[in-house]
C-alpha cells in the first residue's frame, strides 16, 4: 500500500462534505484546532452548503472533492461529515493527479465509499473523526489527538477492555473496514473491499436488529469473512429497535456469526459513529493482541 506523506507546519488541510451537510458553525472548531496545530485549512464550496440531505447536486459534490483531490497545495483532505451520497459520485472521481501525488483522505461512515476505492486503487487513507468530533470537548480529545499523531506520521498504539464474547489471538496483518452498510453496499462493485488475509473492523450507526442481521448474512455469503486474520467489532449504537425483537443484542448476533472462524475476534472496541473513535489507517499493519485481560492494537 501506498501512504501518503506526513504533514508539515504550514501544510494545508482542504475540508469537504462529499455526501452529507454540516452547518458553518459546526466546523468552526475543528478549523480553530488544525490551524492551532499548525496547519492551514482550505474549505471547499460544500462545507456550510445544503441541498434537501446533501450539502450540494452530485455534480457539485462532485467538482469539490476533485478540486481537492487535484489541488497540489493541499497535503490532506478532511471530510466534513458522512451521511449519504459518496456511492453517487465515487465513479465520477478521476484520480490520475491523486496518484502523482497521494493526500491523507479522513472520515468514516459514508466516507467507507472513498476508503473503498482508495484500497482498491493501492492507497493509504484514515478512518477517522470528522468535523462534528472536535466539538465534544475533554471526552473527544484522545481521538482528536490520535488523528493528530497519524498526520504527523507517529504509529498509534490503543488498548480495549476484554469482552466476554472475544475470541483470544494474536496476528499482524493489514487492517480494512468501516461502517458494516457501506461495506455490505460495496460487495460485487469495483470498490469492493479485499479482505483475505487482513484484519477487518466494522461498526455502525442507526440499524434496526434484522437489517443487520441481512448485513452480516451478506458480507458473510459474499466471503469476506471466511478468510480474515482478524476482525474488530466496534460499536454499533442507536439501534433503532429494541434487542428483545429479534432476541440478540448487536454484538450477540456479530458473535453468532463469527463464532465459527478461529482468528483473533474482539468485540466493542473504541470505534464507532460517536464516541469513543479511535482513527485506523487503513491498509496499515497492524498487531491485534486479543488476550484475557485487555485487547491492544499497535500500529506495526
Amino acid at each position: 500500500m501506498i501512504q501518503p506523506q506526513n504533514l508539515q507546519a504550514g501544510d494545508i488541510i482542504g475540508m469537504v462534505c462529499p455526501a452529507g451537510s454540516i452547518p458553518m458553525e459546526k466546523v468552526q472548531k475543528c478549523v480553530e484546532t488544525l490551524t492551532g496545530w499548525g496547519y492551514q485549512v482550505k474549505l471547499g464550496k460544500t462545507v456550510g452548503a445544503k441541498m434537501n440531505c446533501f450539502s450540494a447536486t452530485d455534480s457539485e459534490r462532485a467538482a469539490d472533492l476533485q478540486e481537492m483531490l487535484d489541488d497540489t497545495t493541499v497535503k490532506a483532505v478532511l471530510c466534513g461529515r458522512g451521511g449519504y451520497g459518496v456511492s453517487r459520485i465515487i465513479g465520477q472521481i478521476n484520480w490520475s493527479v491523486f496518484a502523482q501525488q497521494p493526500k491523507w483522505i479522513i472520515g468514516f461512515s459514508d466516507i467507507t465509499v472513498l476508503h473503498g476505492a482508495l484500497q482498491s486503487a493501492g492507497y493509504m487513507s484514515i478512518h477517522g473523526p470528522m468535523a462534528a468530533a472536535f466539538n465534544k470537548g475533554a471526552e473527544g480529545e484522545p481521538y482528536i489527538q490520535a488523528l493528530k499523531a497519524i498526520l504527523e506520521g507517529r504509529k498509534t498504539q490503543y488498548e480495549a477492555a476484554p469482552n466476554t464474547l472475544n475470541k483470544f489471538g494474536a496476528v499482524t496483518a493489514p487492517m480494512v473496514g468501516g461502517n458494516l452498510c457501506m461495506i455490505a453496499h460495496l460487495i460485487g462493485s469495483v470498490n469492493s473491499f479485499e479482505t483475505e488475509g487482513k484484519i477487518l473492523f466494522i461498526e455502525d450507526v442507526g440499524e434496526y436488529h434484522y437489517n443487520l442481521d441481512r448485513l452480516l448474512i451478506q458480507v458473510k455469503n459474499a466471503g469476506l469473512l471466511h478468510k480474515l486474520a482478524g476482525l474488530v467489532v466496534g460499536g454499533f449504537t442507536e439501534m433503532k429497535d429494541p434487542s428483545t425483537d429479534f432476541g440478540a443484542t448487536a454484538l450477540e448476533m456479530i458473535h453468532a456469526h463469527v463464532k465459527e472462524f478461529t482468528f483473533p475476534i474482539c468485540f466493542d472496541f473504541p470505534i464507532s459513529h460517536g464516541l469513543p473513535n479511535y482513527p485506523i489507517k487503513e491498509g496499515a499493519i497492524y498487531e491485534l493482541t486479543v488476550a484475557a485481560n485487555k485487547v491492544s492494537l499497535n500500529e506495526a
